[in-house]
């Protein structure tokens, strides 16, 4: 039975108080951009805020609406020609993956992608935030696709509503420039909202968010067209992958604030929970809310009860205050947006890259090009492919390096003396460690450059090979079949009972003779030293 911690309860209640505050503004503007409303945003902070808080793995996690995710919504949500229906369906099924996630152990997993693949998509992401706002800012609804709102740009440049502008880069100001002190008491995003939206009521007549509904959400059940199908599923892939590596990013950024560990695939279930009900109450999908959860836990939250209290503090906003929420400009709204896009971007990376590997930072730029211009599932699956792929080449280059032809070399004197003994005839190999099937490919031919002419024994030492697959397999077997071809012994030591097994299970072995195994290098060469003084 799941059991709540009340032993931090007070700063729990504060924690999470701050943070719903917080989370207003940002639930708002991201439930209008997304094109489903402010109160689809509303209610999935509610949703996703209180279960993920619940039944997740990070207790002092504050969890809602993320940039990340509405960028997805938004273009789903474009593609289906606004059908609801089957958005909050792409929602729920998402929590449904995440909980599928968790339960087989993916959560693990996730947090292999490597840093630059994040940081492009993650400052893609904010790119794309900013890039759906400018139109907004100038007046104007654009396209709901980053492209299609570069295309507009020129037209919204013609025609630049003046009054909007100066309302969405005053609140951008109050949003970055509000007192931190003050802050303390009134975050910064709120008292620009706040701010910008009495402002408004003396400006003139600006586009608003207009009547809101207030009261609890009514039930939504999923929808499923054949026609649209493919869409709806790619889309919730897409929403559990992003969700899911958003939110454990999140959670260790708390681990390092709270000196806590994370359990990442229930930290998944209770994400996939959250976004499930979500979907089943109209509400937006959400992950792990870094500025919201740094907010939590420097006012004093540490456990779920925290994330818990935050959710409660929306719920009463929902039922008791929507009609003023009706007030609020898109100028203003817009304006908060363009801040969370400008702190998801990668500043901190961006600003270094130049001094780290050069290949990162391509890798970095490839990503974020492609999360702008493409679409963020091939952005991931391309960087990740291509940064294994670099990784891959990198690890064989080094262990092609390691492949010592050890003749002038050996630890050992009893084996440098009976390797003299062959008077160069006898070459010896080391494997450094694992080959990997990057460097499998030229083992033959770094052995075929080392050998000199005149040798007649070749010796491969095994000793600190603990496993091996197909590739350097077939490696060794052209080093066996070139050795026979050439008339040449191949004897191989050490061989370790998986590296045997797999030899014996492609039929390696048949290309050399059983009693050309030996334990150990020495009884190798001591083998070797004597074949050699037999034939002189």
């Amino acid at each position: 039975m799941l059991k709540l911690n009340t032993s931090n309860l007070r700063g729990d209640i504060t924690g999470g108080i701050t943070a719903g505050i917080v989370a207003l503004p940002l639930a708002l503007a991201l439930g209008v951009a997304s094109g489903l409303g402010p109160m689809a945003g509303m209610y999935g902070a509610i949703a996703v805020g209180f279960f993920a808080a619940l039944f997740g793995g990070t207790p002092s996690q504050i969890s809602g609406p993320t940039g990340p995710m509405v960028v997805v919504l938004a273009g789903l949500f474009a593609s289906l020609s606004g059908s609801v229906e089957l958005v909050f369906t792409a929602v729920m099924l998402a929590g449904v993956l995440q909980i599928v996630f968790g339960v087989l152990g993916i959560g693990q997993f996730i947090r292999l992608v490597p840093y630059p693949v994040i940081s492009g998509f993650m400052s893609g992401i904010g790119a794309i935030i900013i890039i759906l706002q400018i139109g907004r800012l100038m007046g104007h609804e654009t396209p709901g696709d980053p492209v299609g709102a570069l295309v507009y740009l020129p037209t919204a440049l013609a025609d630049i509503n003046f009054l909007t502008l100066i309302l969405g880069v005053g609140t951008l100001v109050i949003a970055y420039k509000w007192p931190p002190s003050i802050g303390k008491y009134v975050p910064g995003a709120l008292a620009a909202l706040i701010i910008g939206t009495v402002v408004s009521l003396f400006v003139g007549d600006l586009p608003v968010l207009g009547n809101i509904p207030t009261g609890l959400p009514s039930l939504r059940m999923p929808v499923f067209d054949q026609s649209t199908l493919f869409i709806v599923v790619e889309a919730a892939i897409v929403l559990a992958v992003l969700g899911s590596i958003d939110s454990l990013l999140t959670s260790l950024v708390a681990d390092n604030m709270t000196r806590t560990r994370h359990n990442s695939n229930k930290e998944l279930i209770g994400q996939g929970i959250g976004n499930t009900v979500a979907g089943l109450i109209g509400g937006i999908a959400g992950a792990g809310a870094t500025m919201r959860t740094v907010v939590n836990i420097r006012s004093g939250g540490k456990d779920r009860i925290s994330g818990m209290v935050h959710a409660g503090v929306l719920l009463a906003i929902v039922l008791g205050l929507g009609s003023l929420a009706a007030h609020i400009p898109h100028a203003v709204l817009a304006g908060i947006l363009v801040k969370v896009g400008l702190d998801i971007i990668d500043w901190s990376y961006l600003k270094h890259a130049h001094r780290g590997p050069r290949w990162d930072l391509i890798l970095m730029v490839i990503v974020l090009g492609m999360t702008v211009f493409v679409d963020l599932i091939s952005a991931v699956v391309v960087g990740v492919v291509l940064a294994a792929l670099a990784f891959v080449k990198q690890v064989a280059e080094t262990q092609l390096n390691a492949i010592k032809n050890i003749p002038d070399h050996l630890d050992s004197e009893e084996e440098q003396a009976l390797l003299e003994k062959g008077h160069g005839k006898i070459r010896v190999f080391d494997f450094g460690g694992p080959l990997s099937f990057g460097a499998a490919a030229d083992v033959g031919h770094q052995v075929r450059e080392k050998v000199k002419h005149g040798t007649e024994i070749l010796i491969l030492d095994f000793e600190r090979v603990p496993f091996m697959d197909v590739s350097a397999a077939r490696a060794v077997e052209t080093i066996a079949i070139d050795a026979n071809a050439s008339g040449k012994k191949l004897y191989l030591s050490a061989v370790q009972p998986k590296v045997a097994e797999v030899l014996k299970g492609l039929d390696v072995i048949d290309h050399y003779k059983p009693e050309a195994v030996f334990e150990n290098r020495l009884d190798a060469l001591t083998a070797a030293a004597e074949v050699i003084s037999s034939n002189n």
